[in-house]
């Protein structure tokens, strides 16, 4: 269902477009969280599983949580170009 955003007030459109911005970045927070501490309360059960000779929990924190943070990153960019472009406030509507 697209609904046509150029009808809606200005403020009701500014509201509904930061109710998304803090959805996405809470989303991106609760993900960066779990890739960064639940890892560490497992790391004993993680080392059993070794990737390419090294312990998996060695891996998660060495690795794993940069990749899935520089992933994030990417991902941040890539939603907010399109929320923008959603409400009208993309640099390209100028």
């Amino acid at each position: 269902m697209s609904e046509d955003l150029s009808k809606l007030p200005v403020a009701e459109r500014n509201r509904r477009y930061w109710q998304e911005n803090l959805r996405l970045i809470t989303t991106l927070i609760v993900i960066w969280f779990v890739v960064s501490y639940v890892p560490v309360l497992f790391v004993e059960a993680l080392n059993n599983i070794v990737i390419a000779g090294f312990p998996l929990g060695y891996y998660m924190g060495s690795q794993g949580s940069l990749i899935v943070f520089v992933v994030e990153i990417f991902y941040y960019a890539y939603a907010m170009n399109k929320l923008d472009a959603k409400y009208g406030l993309s640099d390209r509507d100028r």
